[in-house]
């Protein structure tokens, strides 16, 4: 069999123009749609990728913003807490303070009402001393209660007549202190004794209404007195005595 080599070649003439033709006017549309297809994919997946690190960072930039609002959220619950926590003991310490405060002002109040209930249990006392002693003179000696204390007086002045002269020094007068006026009867008495025992010495009467029943008479530094607290102080200190005593005599020693 005979080969047309002539044929052979324009054949391989046309299947070469063929493919020359195919690649310019069909292939290369082709591959240049695929890769603009392609370019087009890559660049709309970079731009995936840059929406997607976007969304991280707006997400880590969230969780961020989120960590921090709990963050705060606890230090102010913390903070609220312990202003609550402060406040509670500041008012607690007030009410305690002011409370205490109370309790002083009470027993202050109860201190002065008992001073005051005494003072006045020490005057009644004092006055119903007189009455029964002034009575009791009157009664048994026909006496003047006032005569009796100058007497009473006079006598303690007797003793020490010399020293109540030393300490009247320069002075010329000696001053008699009692609650009441004394009666005449008892100035005039008193006036004797005074002159007799300190020779130029003036006698000059005055009331305290202040002063305990009684008589204080003063010379210089040195003063003469007899009142009714001295004998309410005694009664004071003997009632305090027995009612210890007897308080005693109630407690048993436990192995009795």
């Amino acid at each position: 069999m005979s080969i047309d080599w002539i044929t052979v070649f324009a054949q391989i003439a046309n299947f070469l123009v063929l493919v020359w033709l195919l690649k310019r006017f069909l292939y290369r549309p082709i591959l240049d749609g695929i890769d603009a297809r392609e370019a087009e994919i890559t660049h709309r997946m970079a731009e995936a990728g840059e929406a997607e690190k976007k969304a991280q960072a707006v997400e880590a930039d969230f969780r961020q913003q989120k960590q921090q609002l709990l963050s705060d959220q606890d230090a102010v619950l913390k903070r609220a807490l312990t202003e609550s926590e402060d406040q509670r003991d500041s008012l607690l310490a007030e009410a305690r303070a002011k409370l205490e405060k109370e309790q002083q002002d009470w027993h202050k109040h109860l201190e002065r009402e008992r001073q005051k209930f005494t003072a006045q249990l020490q005057r009644a006392g004092e006055e119903t001393l007189l009455e029964l002693t002034r009575k009791a003179l009157r009664d048994l000696a026909d006496e003047p209660l006032e005569e009796a204390i100058v007497r009473h007086v006079s006598a303690r002045l007797r003793p020490i007549a010399d020293e109540l002269s030393d300490a009247a020094g320069d002075s010329k007068e000696a001053v008699t202190t009692t609650r009441d006026p004394l009666p005449e009867g008892a100035q005039a008495l008193l006036q004797a004794d005074v002159t007799t025992l300190l020779p130029g010495i003036n006698l000059r009467f005055e009331t305290d209404p202040q002063q305990a029943p009684g008589l204080v008479l003063r010379v210089g530094g040195a003063q003469v007195a007899w009142t009714v607290d001295s004998y309410t102080d005694e009664f004071d200190a003997l009632l305090s005595e027995r009612m210890a005593a007897g308080a005693s005599g109630r407690i048993q020693p436990g192995g009795a």
